[in-house]
């Protein structure tokens, strides 16, 4: 979309994150503003989070960075210009690690890597395809790719996994498995967020233990312990490869607008990330997040239901990095 220019993210630092505790989505709606560019409408929220409505598309974007900023209050953390179009932002641990983020010059991401402390750089996520260059930020047409759904010949429960059901071998093996059909090629992370056919190569695991109330994105601390198993899982993956990556995907129910349900949702992947890795240690790098809002529901109903306001997760390293191999 040539000639559009891109949201202004704000500069590192100066837009605090919302407390989940304090802050319910009646509150989030008066500090919304909105543009229009073109054809498209740019809502833009706290927390470097934007909304962005075109025709009947409506999608929800994020800086992941904010998240880390977070998680790693310790952390050393600065933001760097590379040439005339690039932002590099970097985590530095103190263990002397580092996440680096690298965006373009409309605030899209190219790329994330590890760099360890003794200087091996390892790239996490590509998000970059060919010579194929963004005009500005958000929804491409090209990031949805056009699949048919996989044909799945594993028994429903090891496709779909419930945790309230699954046993600790359950969990892991749905972490680790391969795809349930041949990948034919790398996708980036945004063909994998944008394509539902390209998630649903890989297995699913319903985070059934965890709900949200109506409207808020917090978890009370009795069910963020429920995340133990799934921490465990992760970890045992992370344990045969220390670069897999991790989808939450965040949903609501189906009572609400769109643009307030897609923030929710969004907001609630995040908060699952930061809790794993506040609490359970698992590295914020290896985890990203996408809401939904209402566009799958797990219980039919347009009517409010608990069940719906939830979190799944899959692992689409392979997905990413184009393997059809544990």
């Amino acid at each position: 979309m040539p000639g559009r220019t891109a949201p202004q993210q704000a500069a590192p630092g100066t837009m605090q994150p919302l407390d989940p505790s304090r802050v319910r989505i009646e509150d989030l709606r008066g500090q919304r503003r909105e543009r229009r560019e073109g054809d498209r409408v740019i809502i833009e929220e706290p927390g470097n989070r934007t909304i962005i409505r075109e025709g009947n598309q409506v999608i929800i974007r994020h800086d992941e960075t904010e998240r880390f900023r977070r998680t790693y209050r310790d952390a050393d953390i600065r933001t760097e210009r590379r040439g005339a179009d690039e932002e590099v932002t970097i985590v530095r641990r103190p263990d002397g690690s580092e996440i680096v983020t690298v965006r373009d010059q409309y605030g899209n991401l190219i790329r994330r890597s590890r760099r360890e402390a003794a200087g091996r750089e390892v790239v996490l996520i590509e998000n970059r395809r060919g010579g194929r260059r963004p005009t500005g930020y958000g929804y491409s047409e090209e990031e949805v790719v056009r699949l048919p759904p996989p044909v799945v010949r594993i028994p429903r429960e090891q496709y779909i996994v419930d945790v309230e059901d699954a046993s600790q071998d359950d969990l892991v093996e749905a972490f680790t498995a391969p795809p349930v059909e041949r990948i034919e090629r790398s996708y980036t992370l945004d063909e994998v967020r944008r394509s539902q056919p390209l998630r649903e190569r890989m297995r699913r695991v319903d985070v059934d233990t965890v709900t949200f109330e109506f409207g808020s994105w917090e978890l009370a601390g009795d069910q963020a312990g429920a995340l133990t198993g799934i921490a465990e899982a992760i970890r045992s993956a992370l344990s045969r490869n220390p670069n897999e990556i991790f989808l939450i995907e965040g949903h609501t129910d189906a009572v609400g607008a769109d643009e307030d349900n897609l923030t929710l949702s969004d907001r609630r992947a995040e908060t699952v990330a930061t809790i794993l890795t506040e609490r359970f240690q698992i590295p914020a790098e290896n985890l990203t997040t996408q809401g939904y809002g209402e566009q799958y529901l797990k219980v039919d109903t347009q009517s409010p239901e608990r069940q719906n306001r939830r979190v799944a997760m899959r692992r689409i390293t392979p997905l990413l990095q184009g393997q059809n191999q544990q």
